[in-house]
C-alpha cells in the first residue's frame, strides 16, 4: 500500500496512467485502423476497509489503523499464464491496480500478478504489486469457499455474492486478510478486515491512435 513515509515525489508521475491505456494493454491485438472494436467486458474488484492489526514486523510506513482501498482492473479475455487443478496465475499490466492507504495513493506502474485458488476452506486472491522507491506488496484476500466457479481458472470472472465480508488475519501466517510489504529491508505483515465487491461491464474501445 502507499506511504508517507517514503519519497512521495514519486507518486504524482503514476497517477497521470490513463484508464484507457491500462485496459488496452490487455485487449487482444488489433490491426484495423479506426475501427471500433467490440466491447471488452472489464471486470472491476474492489478491497475496501481498514487496514490493521500488526501482525508481524514494525509497520516503518505507519498503516496500522489507517483506512485502505485497493482496486483491481481486469480484461475478462485475459488467459492465465499458469493454472492447476484449482488455481490460475494471471499478470495485469502496469496501472491495472489502484491502492490507496489513508491520504495516500499509487497505481501500478510495473505488471502485477493475481493468483487465484480456489479452496475447500476458502477461495482467496493474492496479488503482488511493485510500488514506488521499491516499495514490494503482497495483498492476501480470502473470500467465501465457492465464491467462484471454475470458470476462473481460465479468464478473469466476477465472484458471488457480492459485496461480502473480508476477515483480517488473526496472525501473520494464518487463514484470513493480510498485507504483507517489504521496504528497505524490512518486512512488516498487517490484518485487513471491511468488503469485497466487483462487476463486470462492456465498454466499447476504438483502435485509432492505440499501440498494437
Amino acid at each position: 500500500m502507499v506511504f508517507r513515509s517514503i519519497h512521495i515525489s514519486a507518486l504524482p508521475l503514476v497517477a497521470v496512467l490513463a484508464l484507457g491505456s491500462t485496459l488496452w494493454a490487455q485487449s487482444a491485438e488489433v490491426t484495423a485502423t479506426d475501427a471500433l472494436v467490440p466491447a471488452a467486458h472489464i471486470l472491476t474488484i474492489k478491497f475496501k476497509g481498514k487496514i490493521g492489526p500488526l501482525l508481524s514486523g514494525s509497520d516503518p510506513l505507519g498503516l496500522d489503523g489507517l483506512s485502505g482501498t485497493v482496486t483491481i482492473k481486469a480484461n475478462e479475455s485475459l488467459s492465465p499464464t499458469k493454472h492447476t487443478a484449482n488455481s490460475a496465475t494471471y499478470m495485469l499490466p502496469a496501472g491495472a491496480i489502484s491502492v490507496v492507504a489513508g491520504s495516500n495513493r499509487f497505481k501500478t506502474t510495473q505488471p502485477s500478478k493475481m493468483v487465484i485458488n480456489l479452496l475447500n476452506t476458502a477461495d482467496t486472491l493474492t496479488l503482488d504489486i511493485a510500488g514506488p522507491d521499491g516499495l514490494q506488496v503482497t495483498s492476501t484476500t480470502f473470500l467465501k469457499a465457492g465464491s467462484w466457479t471454475t470458470a476462473v481458472l481460465k479468464h478473469p470472472a466476477v465472484f458471488t455474492p457480492s459485496p461480502q465480508k473480508l476477515t483480517a488475519a488473526k496472525t501473520a501466517s494464518g487463514p484470513g486478510c493480510k498485507i504483507q510489504y517489504i521496504i528497505e529491508g524490512t518486512t512488516s505483515v498487517l490484518g485487513f478486515a471491511g468488503t469485497g465487491s466487483n462487476s463486470a461491464t462492456a465498454e466499447p474501445m476504438f483502435s485509432e491512435g492505440l499501440s498494437q
